[in-house]
């Protein structure tokens, strides 16, 4: 027997080693094997594929595009900008054709997206056509086609145009019925992250600030429809409250779209625009592609100074630097991390200013407390501006006032400043349902706070409302420190309550409103430059962190595509898991819901 153990010890080695040295093999290879920038042919159009979400940034990171194929075409906000920068200064492409199907709801991202193409046009004068495939557009689909020349349909497929709606999920009935008794302690009227597990719909308090929400994301879709179709908000309110045609030709006589046509007939539209023989063909080239054409080759002028503004972009839930579950979804925020690339920045002579670009609904008010006192010290050496993705609520607020400026744009979801302790008592569960019982052994009354066995006793749900209020007072106080505001003030717009970034300007929670663009725009004017560059953090990864570092998120993703549920469907049950099983003592600055506007 020892000698079968030792045999299959070696085997299992051997496997080991191999495995290894193939993926370091593997890895070196793909770090090693950069392929030569695309040569650009004269009369090309950028083709720009959108589907899905548009992200806020991504990292180049190979191995995990091997686990990930979706990740190798996803468009982000950063991609596309800096691509149609370079596609405006180069001559050899004439235009933009944007292909273009159903689209999630990240507002912010949108609109950024929409100014994106507007600003091409305006600054170059080339056109941009936008299509659609078979899927069709919804509305944000449609939203970021309109600010294109013209929008080319196929027969028979589908455009949605009538309105946006928001749903949230409540638990309390499922918890009933398997015995979870939830345990709440809260500060805020309109703090409503805690609300699924306590009722079976929606509070007046946060329907008003959902509809608040939806209101604002409207306003900013009927604008774009004023300006692409010419109606008046009233007739484009009449034709999103008629019965749902969908079709292609509705949408035509309606002046949605401009022309019904396939996809070579698009082909010979951009061909005859940018003046080709008829039986010539448009040279396209897609915006992966000539996302490797340096700024150089397509015209750019590099800065004349050394000078630049470090972006560092936070994205994700603020949490404790604790190891993670290799199945957990989503990116964090960490202490460790916001200072690591703070310091970065600060101790690069270059680096003239920081622009802290802030994507997050919330977390450990702890971390969001560490993460507020590096900026707070950063400042001390270079100007420190935050802007405001699609979300920075409650800690996402937290962290961003910390700079000197805050720049949102006109939807972010910001505000929700209030915090909330949650635990779950399965004692039913266990007992009755599971038939598990439990004795516990402790040396002080209260040492087993938190464990999900029994009920909270009086004292200790009087205890940590006690923790909440004073955790609560402690935030609206740093807000009041940051903003100016007295306490009552602060607790006026505070209270749990979600504002948009226009209605947060409004109330003094924010500078300013604008783009990122604007937000480097004044990093650049406190830092007294004219000319400087930009850089971003985090950088992109070496062979050893790509290798190893990604390892759970690769894992992650692999087992997530085999399982039967959706991207969004995942992140609703991590989050769930999160709260029931964060410790009894932490308290939680996290916004209400994720808004997904479809």
């Amino acid at each position: 027997m020892n000698f079968l153990k030792t045999f299959l010890a070696s085997i299992l080695g051997t496997i080991i080693g191999l495995s290894l040295l193939f993926l370091i093999f593997f890895a070196i290879l793909i770090s090693t094997s950069t392929e030569p920038e695309p040569y650009v042919r004269d009369n090309t159009v950028l083709k720009i594929d959108l589907s899905g979400t548009i992200v806020t940034r991504t990292v180049d990171d190979p191995l995990m595009e091997l686990f990930d194929m979706d990740r190798s075409t996803q468009v982000s906000l950063e991609r596309l900008k800096n691509n149609l920068e370079k596609a405006a200064a180069d001559d050899r492409i004439k235009g933009v054709w944007l292909n273009v199907d159903r689209l999630a709801g990240n507002r912010a991202n949108l609109e950024s997206a929409y100014e994106h193409l507007r600003n091409f046009k305006d600054e170059s004068g080339k056109f941009v056509y936008a299509s659609t495939n078979d899927l069709g557009m919804n509305e944000n689909a449609w939203y970021l086609a309109s600010a294109a020349d013209s929008i080319f349909a196929p027969p028979a497929t589908y455009l949605e145009f009538n309105g946006f709606a928001v749903q949230a999920s409540y638990f309390k009935n499922l918890l009933e019925k398997i015995g979870i008794e939830p345990e709440i302690m809260r500060v805020g009227t309109y703090k409503s992250a805690v609300e699924p597990f306590l009722r079976e719909d929606s509070s007046p308090e946060h329907r008003e600030q959902t509809m608040a929400i939806l209101d604002s994301a409207m306003e900013t879709f009927l604008d774009a429809a004023q300006r692409k179709t010419g109606m008046d908000r009233s007739q484009i309110d009449q034709l999103m409250n008629e019965i749902p045609e969908n079709s292609v030709e509705w949408a035509y006589e309606n002046n949605l779209i401009d022309v019904i046509a396939h996809k070579n007939e698009v082909d010979k539209a951009i061909a005859n625009r940018i003046g080709l023989e008829e039986d010539e063909s448009p040279r396209t080239i897609s915006l992966n592609r000539y996302n490797r054409v340096s700024a150089s080759s397509a015209g750019l002028e590099e800065p004349a100074t050394r000078d630049r503004i470090a972006v560092i972009y936070a994205s994700g839930a603020i949490m404790p630097d604790i190891p993670v579950s290799p199945f957990s979804s989503g990116n964090i925020i960490t202490a460790r991390s916001v200072e690591r690339n703070f310091d970065r920045a600060l101790e690069n002579d270059d680096v003239k200013a920081i622009v802290f670009h802030v994507n997050s609904g919330g977390g450990a008010m702890s971390t969001s407390e560490l993460i507020w006192n590096t900026i707070q010290e950063a400042r001390k050496e270079k100007p420190v501006i935050a802007y405001m993705g699609n979300v920075a609520a409650s800690g996402g607020y937290y962290i961003s006032m910390a700079a000197d400026t805050i720049v949102a744009s006109p939807n972010t979801i910001t505000g929700s400043i209030g915090i909330f302790n949650q635990l779950f008592n399965m004692q039913e569960l266990y007992n009755e349902k599971l038939g598990i019982t439990f004795d516990t052994f402790k040396t002080h009354d209260h040492a087993d706070l938190g464990m999900m066995t029994r009920p909270l006793t009086t004292t200790e749900r009087e205890a940590l409302q006690r923790s909440i209020e004073s955790g609560y007072e402690f935030f609206i106080g740093r807000v009041g420190e940051s903003r100016g505001m007295t306490r009552d003030e602060v607790d006026t717009v505070a209270q749990g309550r979600v504002w948009t970034g226009l209605d947060a300007k409004d109330r003094n929670l924010v500078d300013m409103v604008g783009t990122l663009d604007r937000a480097v725009a004044i990093a650049a004017e406190k830092a007294e430059i004219e000319e400087y560059g930009i850089i971003t953090l985090p950088e992109r990864k070496d062979l050893f962190e790509r290798l190893f570092g990604s390892a759970n998120a690769q894992m992650r993703t692999w087992v997530g595509s085999m399982l039967p549920y959706s991207t969004e469907t995942l992140d609703e049950i991590h989050s769930l898991q999160e709260l029931m099983r964060h410790p009894a003592a932490k308290n939680w600055a996290i916004l209400p819901y994720r808004y997904t506007i479809e």
